[in-house]
This record gives C-alpha cells, sequence and structure tokens, in this order.
C-alpha cells in the first residue's frame, strides 16, 4: 500500500479557554480526496489551518513525507521551510479567491507569478504555461492580460485554482472552495476540480459545510462536532448510512426540501 503522504496524530488546539480542536488522527495518500464537514465553528477550519502549519498545535503532530522520501514534523520546520513548501508541494484554495489571488496583478502574472517562485525566467515559457493554465480552467486566453477585478466569482475562483496548480503541487488545501458561488457555477466548477483531481493524481483536504461538495469530491470523509471528528469513513458509506445521531441530522436536514 503506498505511504502515507501526510499524517496527523493527536492534534489539539486551544485558543486560551476555547477548544479549537482536540485530539484528531487521520492520514492521507496522493491521489485521495479527504472532506472535513461540519457546522460552522465545528473546529474544521482550525483543523486545516493547523494542517496547513498556521499555527502550531497547542499538541500532536503532522508528518509530511517529502519528495526525497524523508519525513518531517511540520511544526519542526522553519518559516522558510513552509514557504518553500507552499511555492512547491502544496496549493490552497481559499473561498475568497481575493485572499488567493494578487487583485491589482494579471491573470497572466498571477499565474506566472507562482512559476517564477519555483525558478522559472523564461517569459515566453511562463506566458505559454499560463495561457495553458487559463485554457484548462476554462478562462478565455484574450482575457490574461485582464486583472482578477475585472472577473466574476466564478472566474476568479478558477484563476486561483490554476495559479495554485501551475506547479503540480502533491498537495492542495481547499477551504469552502464553492461557498459563495450561484449553483450553477457550484456545479461547473466541481466537475472542473472533479477532473483536475483524478488528472495530477493530487492529494486533496477540502473543508465544506455542503455535503453536496463532499459527495461529489471526496473519497473519504471526517465529521467534526464541538472540536471532535465525530464519524469518518469512506464517503458513500458515511453519508448513505451515517452511524452517529448528528452525521444523521446534517444528511437529513441535507435531503429535506
Amino acid at each position: 500500500m503506498t505511504a502515507s503522504l501526510l499524517e496527523a496524530q493527536g492534534l489539539t488546539k486551544w485558543y486560551g479557554d476555547r477548544l479549537g480542536c482536540r485530539d484528531v488522527s487521520f492520514d492521507i495518500r496522493e491521489g485521495e480526496v479527504l472532506a472535513i464537514v461540519g457546522e460552522s465553528g465545528s473546529g474544521k477550519s482550525t483543523l486545516l489551518s493547523l494542517l496547513s502549519g498556521q499555527p502550531a498545535p497547542t499538541s500532536g503532530s503532522v508528518a509530511y513525507r517529502m519528495r526525497d522520501g524523508s519525513i518531517r514534523d511540520l511544526v519542526s520546520l522553519s518559516e522558510a521551510e513552509r514557504r518553500f513548501l507552499f511555492r512547491t508541494d502544496w496549493g490552497f484554495v481559499h473561498q475568497d479567491a481575493a485572499k488567493g489571488l494578487r487583485m491589482g496583478v494579471s491573470a497572466g502574472g498571477n499565474v506566472g507569478e507562482r512559476l517564477m517562485a519555483v525558478g522559472a525566467r523564461h517569459y515566453g515559457d511562463i506566458r505559454a504555461a499560463a495561457e495553458d493554465w487559463l485554457e484548462r480552467v476554462e478562462i478565455d486566453v484574450s482575457r490574461i492580460d485582464e486583472k482578477p477585478t475585472a472577473y466574476s466569482g466564478g472566474m476568479r475562483q478558477r484563476l486561483q485554482i490554476a495559479r495554485n496548480l501551475v506547479t503540480a503541487p502533491r498537495l492542495v488545501f481547499m477551504d469552502e472552495p464553492t461557498g459563495g458561488l450561484d449553483v450553477s457555477v457550484q456545479a461547473r466548477l466541481l466537475d472542473l476540480l472533479r477532473r483536475l483531481v483524478a488528472d495530477m493524481g493530487l492529494a486533496v483536504i477540502v473543508v465544506t459545510h455542503d455535503l453536496a461538495v463532499a459527495r461529489l469530491l471526496s473519497d473519504r470523509i471526517m465529521v467534526m462536532r464541538q472540536g471532535r471528528v465525530i464519524e469518518a469513513g469512506l464517503t458513500d458509506r458515511v453519508l448513505d448510512d451515517p452511524r452517529e445521531a448528528y452525521t444523521q441530522l446534517l444528511v437529513s436536514s441535507i435531503l429535506q426540501p
């Protein structure tokens, strides 16, 4: 069996006397999508921030398998090492695309900037790669020199995805990637994400309150409540036959008209 790409053990985070999450353990392999679901305040966003190295947990560890096969504890990484991972191995897709884009830079510049961060210097090659990725995320290449401020919400989100994936990361964090988008735009974006994840063999950790998003994107799911994981397993199994009363309530609330 393929070794884990990332493995969390006993992750706990307190903010003073307020619990963020407690004793969360799981692993994820390359090519696998894990959804973390729960209502607002359940701890899912806290967990995502801990996994991506911001901030450090109160206790517990996150082990990551580097490209050379070595295992590193993310908590022990220097800020420079963490930034390097975010330029190369990791991507982060924010709910608010403005947090993941440079809004005053052209679309092509947003994609090209990440390539330059990993050493690309040839302008023609950088622009060609940006054009290719705009096509892959279904943005008209003729708009490559426009700034994201001229884009719709769905286009901004697709541009953010292109910016993250152009360097072929191994692990992508997604925080409510379809939040705030119209239903038709959500469907198009989810279809795009499914294809890109499958084509690139990405490991993805997606936080969402939307069980439909979890079902469409993920292989496995973790349900959080009050900072704890209360149920976990294969997505279809958990959503079709939930064992915990809280999960049953979540599923039934989605199914009700």
